[in-house]
């Protein structure tokens, strides 16, 4: 059949068609009362090595179970915070500096007296006299037994230091003790503003406190 001929007879075909009027508008009225009908999903598309949709979803649900996972793992693995331990509260003591009034022109001697409330089982006691023009040591001595203390005289810059450290094993007990420097000087009345002390004790359950000031005075005449 040539193209001419195949035309014309599409053409009166055409020509020829009545529609049903009714049967269409009776289709029309039934698809508008019917629920509105959810499109297909379209076929998911094949790739070479698997189904590309079903892909996708095993992707996006793995990323949400690997995130999930990835905070419970740390969650469950991070360290317990290490508990908080104060310190005990260190032993309760007093101290008090002043220059000898026993020294004179050529020699001194720095008093430290320490009041302590409770039994101490630990106590470093230190003295520093600044090495102002003649500072040199001549001695020192503490109430409480030799045997129980280290005692070391050093010099430390510009500081002439005495340092008194109890033994292990050893105890001080409640009440007054004495810690005495003594030196000589330059004649004159050496200042002793400058000079200093520390005192660090610990109690029986490790609580420590530290005292610490100057002697804040001059020598005698």
């Amino acid at each position: 059949m040539d193209e001419t001929r195949l035309h014309r007879e599409l053409r009166e075909a055409a020509l020829a068609h009545r529609p049903d009027h009714a049967r269409m508008l009776a289709r029309v009225e039934r698809g508008m009362a019917a629920p509105a009908a959810r499109p297909p999903r379209p076929a998911a598309r094949r790739t070479g090595r698997r189904w590309t949709a079903v892909g996708a979803v095993a992707a996006a649900v793995a990323g949400v179970l690997g995130v999930g996972g990835l905070a419970a793992t740390t969650l469950n693995d991070r360290p317990a915070a290490p508990a908080t331990t104060l310190p005990a509260p260190g032993p309760s003591a007093r101290a008090t500096a002043t220059i000898d009034p026993g020294g004179n022109r050529w020699w001194a001697q720095s008093d430290l007296r320490l009041t302590t409330d409770t039994p101490v089982s630990g106590l470093t006691v230190e003295l520093r006299v600044v090495r102002t023009p003649g500072v040199v040591s001549t001695g020192h001595w503490r109430t409480r037994p030799a045997e129980d203390f280290t005692a070391t005289v050093t010099e430390e810059g510009r500081e002439l230091v005495y340092r008194w450290t109890l033994k292990p094993g050893r105890t001080v007990p409640p009440g007054p003790h004495a810690f005495a420097g003594q030196y000589n000087h330059a004649e004159g009345v050496r200042d002793a503003s400058s000079d200093t002390y520390t005192v660090v004790l610990t109690g029986a359950d490790g609580g420590r406190s530290t005292l610490r000031g100057d002697f804040g005075t001059t020598g005698p005449e």
